[in-house]
């Protein structure tokens, strides 16, 4: 049912956890299975040092959470502006149909996240 890259983040999570001395948090949640996603990332000059997450949820949003994660870091503020739940389904060699909004789900949380450096300018420097 899942790809051995999904069974293999849900084995080892990566970057799983609130960052302390993280610069810029995003949470997403799906309202209809109740998933829930918290998204601490640390942003020095416009590139994504560091990246961790927390979820409560089902197990692909684990696997989600943890690809999402590894994607970012040390990517550039504006190609993680560019990513899609396509390339964390990509990331995880896959999704089950029906699991696909786990991607979404992550993505959301990246966008929340993101969203904050408009309000918080001087973290890019």
């Amino acid at each position: 049912m899942y790809s051995v890259k999904v069974l293999n983040h849900l084995e080892h999570p990566r970057n799983v956890g609130e960052l302390p001395d993280s610069t810029h948090r995003g949470t997403a949640s799906n309202p209809v299975c109740g998933d829930l996603l918290h998204l601490h990332l640390t942003i020095a000059q416009n590139k994504i040092i560091a990246a961790g997450f927390t979820v409560q949820g089902c197990p692909p949003s684990i696997a989600a959470g943890s690809a999402l994660t590894e994607l970012l870091v040390g990517l550039p503020v504006e190609t993680a502006r560019q990513l899609s739940p396509s390339d964390v389904t990509r990331a995880l060699d896959g999704l089950p149909r029906n699991k696909e909004h786990c991607s979404v789900l992550a993505i959301d949380a990246l966008r929340s996240a993101l969203a904050t450096l408009a309000e918080s300018p001087n973290d890019m420097v």
